[in-house]
């Protein structure tokens, strides 16, 4: 177990640190890393090393372009995620994987929320990450189903899980009702390209088990 800034980003590194074993980033804002770390060891034996990263902006860093606010608890968001994941995949892996002394299996990135949608826009950015796990992934935002159905990926990942609770589109709001549509349709694209994907929808809504929920998508994409 270790931990280390760089640009502003903290990064927690725990589990697994020796052999050639997968390494899982977590994007989390909410502290819970350890949290969903001992709910992945009640599912798999898998060893696996777990970066957990904080301390960016979450609504700025995550998000892949500009958009404005369509509620009045959130603020706008900025597109920062280029520049995000350019800090992640440049300064913080080599500095894991320095750390660890060994370069990890692979790499996979996971999140929850607007940090899933993040994990899935890396796919697009980098070929760094082989899998990635998305929990109640923001693919309500504007234009990104597009954009995933029409851009060609850096390279084709191993897999790709998504989940969703069962409530979240029941929502009065037009564009977040788009949700479970979208992470349906983006599935089964992403099978038709030869992708082992899967999604599951979850009893709840957003905030209902979610420490849970990214625990269940970590492990599945591990096995």
């Amino acid at each position: 177990m270790f931990e280390f800034e760089i640009s502003g980003i903290h990064v927690f590194v725990t589990g697994a640190q020796n052999g050639k074993v997968p390494c899982v980033i977590y994007n989390s804002d909410q502290n819970d890393g350890l949290k969903v770390y001992e709910e992945i060891q009640k599912i798999t034996d898998i060893p696996f090393t777990f970066a957990v990263l904080s301390g960016f902006n979450w609504n700025d860093d995550l998000s892949p372009w500009p958009m404005k606010s369509f509620t009045k608890w959130s603020a706008d968001f900025a597109g920062n995620a280029d520049d995000y994941l350019n800090v992640i995949t440049e300064q913080i892996l080599p500095e894991i994987s320095r750390k660890l002394s060994f370069k990890p299996a692979y790499y996979a990135i996971t999140g929850y929320s607007l940090a899933g949608l993040f994990a899935v826009y890396s796919l697009y950015k980098t070929d760094v990450f082989k899998r990635a796990a998305v929990a109640s992934g923001s693919l309500w935002y504007e234009n990104f189903i597009t954009y995933a159905k029409t851009q060609k990926m850096a390279a084709k990942p191993d897999a790709v899980y998504f989940s969703l609770g069962d409530r979240e589109s029941r929502t009065k709001n037009e564009i977040m009702r788009r949700v479970e549509d979208n992470t349906a349709e983006l599935c089964e694209f992403y099978k038709s390209l030869g992708i082992q994907s899967v999604f599951e929808l979850n009893p709840g809504g957003h905030f209902q088990d979610c420490e849970k929920r990214m625990a269940k998508g970590i492990a599945w994409i591990l096995k």
